[in-house]
């Protein structure tokens, strides 16, 4: 029991903030990689567990935000205070205004001319009960849900410079921030850009999927305790959008959002090609979106041995495996750590198909059990 919470907790520690850990000596460093190497082993028994894990994560992030996030209705983690609605009409503002709601905003999604309202719920009113309220008037009205990094990382190595090329097919990502100077980068919450570790990691594999790609990067987390929304996210693709950017690689998982669904359909008629990982809740967790929306590229994760991640999640639909264990990556101090999770098979899909196109990426991806279309990259990484 007591190693099977040991390994869970090294699990839950990726879409808790996807932190890397600090360095540690190396044999303990050692004992760290022996202990990742038997999450398949311990926790193949208890899908319930990750899905447990799910929730405590979402309870340790509210605990810890200091009252920047709290639980919408579903009881997932969204922005306090605030509820948002899609292209609303004059008509349901005004009722919603009447209702005790304060406009904050209204605005549209630069790029895709997607419109928005944010609202401040009623004072002294708990967003679950307000989201009640408002969908009486509005039932499209949701919260600004938070978003999860869906990748983690262990033991550290040796250090490896995180370097951008200067030409090659252009990949978006939307994650925490790059610790690349040439990496071109926008932010989207409070502090950002940020350099991340999880986003620093994100970034170097997309050159590994793609040699020569440039990537340009939204932040969506900075320093913000309530980073990743719903609404930071729609912003990230609308402004990837206006850039032209044509392949996007999105690691972060939550709920489905009426607005990030209009905005990403917007973003695919306009040509985007949208790729997002399907977390680590493993298969008893609800669906992981942006992955489930329609005609996004979904992806799971593979280990050293080519074995779906036992604690990968599902979406809506399946399309492609890549590596997402076993392997290292830099973090935001250009330090090699090994990974784990399918936020890093994501950008190695990514990068292939903003490289090839779905065609080739189809007739180089290698057939297998629960691999969607099939294991791409799959000799893009070194296996540690």
């Amino acid at each position: 029991m007591k190693r099977t919470a040991l390994v869970l907790a090294l699990i839950a520690a990726a879409p808790a903030g996807a932190q890397l850990l600090p360095a540690l000596p190396p044999q303990i460093g050692a004992l760290s990689e022996r202990v990742l190497g038997t999450v398949d082993r311990v926790v193949d028994t208890a899908p319930e567990t990750l899905a447990q894990v799910r929730l405590d994560r979402i309870a340790d992030l509210v605990r810890s935000s200091r009252g920047a996030v709290v639980r919408d209705d579903r009881g997932d983690a969204a922005r306090a205070g605030e509820v948002v609605l899609t292209d609303p009409g004059e008509a349901v503002l005004a009722a919603l205004q009447r209702d005790g709601f304060r406009l904050i905003e209204r605005t549209e999604v630069e790029g895709l001319g997607v419109g928005y309202a944010r609202l401040a719920v009623p004072v002294g009113v708990r967003l679950d009960r307000a989201l009640a309220r408002a969908r009486r008037i509005a039932p499209e009205v949701a919260a600004d849900v938070i978003h999860f990094e869906s990748g983690d990382a262990a033991a550290p190595a040796g250090a490896a410079p995180v370097t951008s090329a200067a030409a090659g097919p252009v990949v978006g990502m939307i994650d925490g921030g790059v610790a690349d100077p040439d990496v071109r980068q926008q932010g989207f919450a409070a502090g950002a850009p940020r350099a991340s570790d999880h986003g620093s990691a994100v970034a170097w594999l997309i050159g590994r999927g793609a040699p020569g790609a440039r990537v340009v990067a939204a932040d969506v987390y900075g320093r913000d305790p309530a980073g990743g929304g719903a609404v930071a996210i729609a912003r990230a693709i609308g402004w990837l959008a206006k850039g032209g950017v044509g392949t996007v690689s999105i690691s972060l998982v939550g709920p489905p959002n009426p607005l990030l669904a209009r905005v990403v359909a917007a973003a695919q008629r306009r040509g985007m090609t949208i790729v997002a990982a399907v977390g680590n809740d493993g298969p008893a967790a609800p669906p992981a979106y942006p992955a489930s929306y329609p005609g996004v590229i979904a992806v799971t994760g593979v280990d050293a041995r080519g074995r779906v991640l036992i604690e990968a999640g599902r979406a809506a639909h399946l399309d492609y495996a890549a590596p997402a264990a076993g392997f290292r990556a830099p973090n935001a101090r250009g330090r090699m750590r090994v990974v784990r999770g399918t936020s890093f098979a994501a950008p190695l899909v990514a990068a292939r198909l903003a490289a090839i196109g779905r065609a080739r990426v189809d007739v180089e991806a290698v057939k297998g059990r629960g691999y969607g279309r099939g294991l791409v990259c799959g000799a893009c990484v070194t296996r540690r």
